[in-house]
């Protein structure tokens, strides 16, 4: 809840106080701690914090071993810890390097996994506007439009309306009067 408050300062806060006993806690929990505190790091303009924690996270990962069904993304999502990486990155104002990032991992996502694939494009089509090259945001944005509409998921609307914001220079332009044409059946279903 604090990340999505934009409170990197009390994400990171609460992180440490759980990270303080990390000796007593399960793997699986010590990577969600410091995952989400890689996300308060990037709140606050950190990327050193952000790649050193998730890069300790990464050396944890093979040591998750239950199925418990919860919290276990970074197990059953590819390439998990890397989505986290490009987020913070888009965060952070990383545009290429957010983009390249959402690049590999959108290899590696299945089709079948609809919303997360249309969430990372979204956020991969507002690295490209970021990056300044909207002409490649806005036929990103085409598919997720799409699979938005589909879904009907309340988080992908949300990187859609972030990336509506990316485009606010070309809004005049051609290529943002195809933004709006793109995204109209989704913000008629919002």
């Amino acid at each position: 809840m604090r990340t999505d408050l934009g409170d990197g300062h009390a994400v990171v806060e609460l992180c440490e106080a759980v990270l303080d006993d990390a000796d007593r806690l399960v793997p699986k929990v010590q990577i969600m701690a410091m995952q989400q505190q890689a996300h308060g790091a990037s709140l606050t303009g950190e990327r050193r914090a952000v790649d050193h924690l998730l890069d300790q996270a990464d050396r944890l990962l093979p040591s998750v071993d239950d199925d418990l069904p919860w919290g276990n993304a970074c197990r059953r999502t590819p390439g998990y810890l890397e989505v986290q990486r490009a987020t913070c990155y888009g965060r952070l104002g990383l545009s290429a390097e957010a983009g390249s990032l959402w690049t590999q991992v959108l290899a590696v996502v299945p089709e079948t996994a609809r919303r997360d694939r249309g969430v990372y494009m979204a956020r991969q089509a507002t690295a490209a506007a970021a990056a300044r090259e909207p002409d490649q945001a806005v036929e990103i944005a085409r598919t997720v439009a799409t699979i938005a509409v589909e879904t009907r998921s309340a988080r992908m609307c949300r990187e859609l309306a972030t990336l509506e914001r990316a485009m606010r220079p070309w809004h005049d332009a051609p290529v943002g009067r195809d933004l709006a044409e793109i995204l109209a059946p989704v913000t008629e279903r919002s």
